[in-house]
């Protein structure tokens, strides 16, 4: 630790903790960014504890070497991340920092606020994101004040990679089984997860429907998000695309149960980055809620992880800040 240094002159990290990856951008104060790194999977819960903090480690230690700074240059370090860190949960990462030399104070903040930033600096409006899960958030001065949605894959999710899938899977399931209508989706399901007749198990199913379920059953719920992608390819048939619908209505409906008015709309996530149906009826009920509605795409919550950081150290950042914080993780980024 450099303890010579004023707080004026140490460094803040900001961390985008993701179930995929793990970004960390390395700032000053004046909101330059110095570094970028990037790692896997920073979720505790997906990836477990010891190798999501190792990641998110990793991530910061590859933002200080491009800069050439060490631990002791930072004095503080915010982490966005799903959950972001309950009372008593922070020790993942904290423990993980302490290991790898850091000292600084550790602060944790929501994933969904990050991924708002990152489309504007306006402090009030609100975030959808439909990835593996999907949520929306309402930011009030800077401040998450709303969630809507969010639940998992047993309480909620609705319009999720996890919804998509399973609504493939069942789609599938109830065309083998007699009770749905036949659809692409059925084909696309067993070539997906390899599914080949199994032998009679004296059931009285078809074999392609008993292998199809014990193959299912065989791994997590949360693994039929992998089956998210086959919806979208097969949008004409009527079933994918009746699908494709619905999702997009639930996503709205989450949205509207979370308005109540001014702001604009952060949009992120796998799910509604996809031309067709879903996000065109997405768009449609939006519009029809508010047509002032000014909806942001946003690929990730790397900036706005780094807004966060910012904030946290007493640095307010308007648009035009925001713009030039824009640039500046973007050619870190790509160096």
């Amino acid at each position: 630790m450099i303890t010579s240094q004023s707080d004026r002159d140490r460094l803040i990290v900001g961390i985008d903790a993701g179930g995929t990856s793990s970004r960390a951008t390395l700032l000053t104060r004046e909101g330059e960014c110095l570094g970028y790194g990037k790692s896997g999977s920073g979720n505790p819960t997906s990836a477990g504890e010891q190798l999501a903090g190792d990641n998110v480690v990793d991530a910061v230690s590859q933002a200080l070497r491009a800069a050439g700074r060490d631990a002791g240059d930072v004095g503080l370090i915010v982490a966005a991340a799903a959950g972001h860190g309950a009372s008593g949960e922070e020790h993942w990462l904290l423990q993980a920092l302490q290991r790898a030399g850091f000292v600084s104070e550790l602060v944790f903040e929501s994933d969904l606020l990050a991924l708002y930033f990152s489309g504007t600096a306006e402090p009030d409006g609100y975030a959808i994101v439909s990835g593996t899960g999907a949520s929306v958030i309402r930011a009030q001065a800077g401040r998450l004040v709303g969630t809507v949605d969010g639940l998992g894959w047993l309480l909620g999710d609705r319009g999720s990679g996890f919804w998509l899938g399973h609504r493939a899977a069942l789609a599938a399931v109830e065309d083998l089984d007699g009770r749905g209508e036949p659809t692409a989706l059925t084909s696309a399901v067993l070539e997906a997860l390899d599914i080949e007749p199994a032998p009679s198990l004296g059931y009285g199913r078809p074999v392609l429907l008993e292998a199809l379920i014990r193959q299912i059953y065989r791994g997590r719920p949360v693994e039929l998000a992998r089956l998210a992608p086959l919806v979208f390819t097969a949008s004409d048939d009527p079933i994918a695309r009746g699908i494709l619908i619905e999702a997009g209505e639930l996503l709205a409906h989450s949205f509207a149960a979370a308005y109540q008015g001014t702001g604009p709309l952060v949009v992120g996530g796998s799910v509604l980055a996809q031309p067709g149906p879903l996000a065109e009826v997405f768009a449609d009920r939006v519009a029809a809620l508010d047509a002032g509605v000014r909806v942001i795409p946003s690929a990730d919550g790397v900036l706005g992880s780094a807004v966060l950081a910012l904030r946290h150290a007493g640095v307010e950042v308007d648009a035009p800040g925001h713009a030039r914080l824009a640039a500046s993780v973007a050619a870190a980024r790509a160096r």
